[in-house]
This record gives structure tokens, sequence and C-alpha cells, in this order.
């Protein structure tokens, strides 16, 4: 079989395999309609998650400033970590390794410090999220209740604006 009838018979196979339609990753919906007998069922998000990413970002920050931080690591009685004062020595020994020591933790520090703000701003967003999301959510349930004082399911506010 030649390249060009093969890959004409697998463009074939593969149209075949499609579905003109879009279906969404769900339950095959029974008799036509969603739960409860066609009803569609409650939007559910447990946010849980949102906390949990928000936490080991914290914690990852918490861990990353400690243990990380080698320009401060065995600093002296002015605040030089040994590895700046290695830096320092080796330079004024006339080695050029001195430089590029002081240039390393340099970079590093600079490195270190983009990482912990990207851990804090994910930290902080998640957790700001999950807390807007649940005041949200909270007057949303507020507003829309039925007579007796239950909460209105999405199937019935959809029909409402039909």
């Amino acid at each position: 079989m030649s390249f060009d009838s093969e890959w004409s018979q697998l463009k074939a196979d593969a149209a075949g395999q499609q579905s003109a339609h879009t279906r969404l990753n769900q339950l095959a919906a029974a008799g036509g309609g969603g739960e409860d007998g066609g009803r569609a069922s409650d939007l559910v998000v447990h946010q849980d998650d949102l906390g949990a990413v928000g936490h080991e970002a914290f914690v990852l920050h918490g861990k990353l400033r400690k243990a990380a931080d080698i320009a401060g690591a065995g600093a002296d009685k002015e605040g030089v970590g040994s590895s700046m004062q290695s830096a320092k020595a080796l330079s004024d020994h006339n080695f050029t390794m001195g430089e590029e020591l002081s240039t390393t933790v340099s970079v590093w520090t600079s490195q270190v410090k983009t990482v912990l703000q990207m851990c804090a701003h994910i930290s902080n967003h998640l957790d700001y999220s999950k807390k807007s999301h649940a005041n949200d959510d909270d007057l949303i349930a507020a507003a829309f209740r039925n007579r007796d004082g239950s909460a209105v399911s999405v199937s019935e506010i959809s029909e409402m604006v039909k």
C-alpha cells in the first residue's frame, strides 16, 4: 500500500470517528433530561481545593524563605552571609572567582525572591478567591429562596427565565 492511499484511509477512519455534535463530559441524561424527571441538577462547587493549594503555596513560601537564603546563611556581625564573605575574600586575593561567586549569589537571591513572590501571590489569591466565592454563594443563596425558606434550585431558576 502506498503512503498516499494509506494516508487517505487513515483520514477517512478519523473522520468517521468524529461526531458532528459537541458532547460535554457528563453522565448521559435519563429520559431526555437531567435528574429529578427532566429538571437540571443543582450546580455544586467544592472549593476546598482552592484553600489546599493556597495553603501549600504558603507552606512552600515559608520553607523556601528559610532554606534558599544563601546570601544570609552564616551571617557575621554585619549581616553578611558566608557566601558573600567568601566572595570578598577571594576578590581581595585577586581571584576572579570572587566576583563570579558574588554574581552567582546575587542572581540566586533575585530568582529566589521572584519565586517567593509567586508563592505569596498564589497563596493570597486563592485564599481571597475562596472567601470571595463563599461570600457570593451566601449572597445568592439568601437572595433566591422559596416561600418556605428553602433554596431555589438551578432548574427552578432556569424555568423562571424561560
